[in-house]
């Protein structure tokens, strides 16, 4: 008995060993269809066969960086008050001149009335000084004649003379006074303007940095107003690079927080030292900004046209394949497609730049090159034949040799 319990324990194994391999075949077959179809020895691919070319390449750096206003400013009072008034908030457009601010100025103004009535006195004090000497040169005339006539002695007659030179030294130092207290005056009024702060551009304001209330001084800042006519951006060039550019360059703007759009800009400014450490050197462009779409800090990218041509091996992007994150092209060797790897450089249009591992002139799948699959067999389509892309089992395969987007290089083609 216990022999038979054995042989049926071994039997049911056995069918469930096999039930469960079925079920798994089953599963296989599900996740990758394709599967049954590698094991009959591939399948036969039409594609079309094209060849690595050499053309015409205009170097285009590409870059980032971020937008800035052309011109910003940082409003600060001249002077030490209190501020009472503050005009304008965030957001705000204001023009070169406008009344920004106003600080307190009791004190002040009370300097000046204080220093307005000093020149009142220095002006009177003035004019009592030439009334004497009016009367000290009638008296000093009346000597002479009485000392002509021999009436009063040559010392008396220099006594008069004597009194003469007091009072117009005394003219003298009142006029002084009048220019003393007519300088601190004006230096009162000026301080009185001083309290009134103004817009030394037009522009919008960026940050509002105190409110109404607040002790300030000159090194406090009130607001920050932004002129966004024209934006810059700076980027750092590659020492390999720099050589190549000129002031005027043409740049094309991409905005990020405006998908779909370029803008034009050119190269206004180029750093005459390079960075040390990063042997990067700073380039300034302009990019005008007439219906205010850009604001500070956005995010750009930056096609720049150095305006120099070379050669460099090229082929269709639709040839080019990835396995992994390796890029590749399949190469023709006759019915088959054997893969190669290769280092990529420009993406432009329909071209790809090649910078090592593939010559010009070397046969390669063109259209149709992303749905091949190991163990294929291929057959060209001819010139101008539609290739019709894999439907079944482009699943399967399509992260192993799709052709995934290629970020552009420092080069586009021409």
């Amino acid at each position: 008995m216990w022999i038979k319990r054995i042989i049926w324990i071994v039997v049911g194994a056995g069918l469930l060993f096999f039930a469960g391999m079925r079920i798994y075949d089953i599963q296989q077959k599900q996740v990758d269809p394709s599967a049954t179809k590698k094991k009959a020895g591939g399948r036969v691919v039409t594609v079309a066969i094209t060849e690595a070319r050499t053309g015409k390449l205009k170097d285009v750096l590409l870059l980032t960086g971020a937008l800035k206003p052309k011109e910003q400013v940082d409003v600060t009072a001249k002077v030490t008050g209190r501020l009472v008034n503050l005009n304008f908030r965030i957001g705000d457009a204001i023009q070169q001149g406008a009344l920004i601010a106003e600080l307190e100025d009791d004190e002040v103004q009370q300097q000046v009335n204080r220093a307005t009535a000093a020149l009142s006195v220095s002006r009177a004090t003035l004019q009592q000084r030439q009334a004497e000497k009016a009367n000290a040169n009638a008296e000093l005339s009346r000597a002479q004649s009485l000392l002509d006539e021999g009436l009063i002695s040559p010392q008396d007659f220099a006594s008069s003379k004597t009194q003469l030179e007091v009072v117009d030294a005394q003219v003298e130092v009142a006029r002084a006074q009048i220019d003393q207290s007519d300088a601190e005056l004006r230096e009162l009024k000026i301080r009185l303007t001083q309290t009134k702060i103004y817009a030394s551009l037009s522009g919008y304001v960026a940050t509002r940095f105190v409110d109404v209330g607040a002790m300030i001084s000159p090194t406090t800042p009130l607001l920050r107003i932004v002129n966004l006519s024209t934006m810059v951006t700076l980027a750092n060039v590659p020492e390999r690079n720099i050589g190549r550019l000129r002031v005027g360059n043409s740049a094309q703007i991409e905005v990020d927080a405006i998908p779909g759009e370029s803008f034009n800009g050119r190269v206004a400014r180029i750093a005459p030292v390079l960075d040390a450490a990063t042997r990067t050197a700073f380039v300034e462009i302009d990019v005008p900004n007439p219906s205010n779409l850009f604001k500070a800090e956005m995010f750009v990218r930056i096609r720049l046209d150095t305006g120099s041509l070379r050669e460099a091996v090229l082929i269709p992007r639709e040839g080019l394949v990835y396995k992994g994150t390796q890029p590749g092209v399949y190469l023709v060797e006759g019915d088959r497609p054997v893969f190669r790897a290769i280092e990529t450089g420009l993406t432009r249009d329909d071209n790809v730049e090649v910078l090592a591992n593939l010559d010009a002139g070397t046969k390669i799948v063109g259209r149709g090159a992303t749905i091949l699959e190991d163990g294929d067999r291929i057959k060209d389509a001819g010139p101008g034949a539609v290739v019709e892309p894999k439907k079944a089992d482009a699943p399967a395969k399509q992260s192993e040799n799709s052709a995934e987007p290629v970020s552009e290089s420092k080069q586009s083609t021409e």
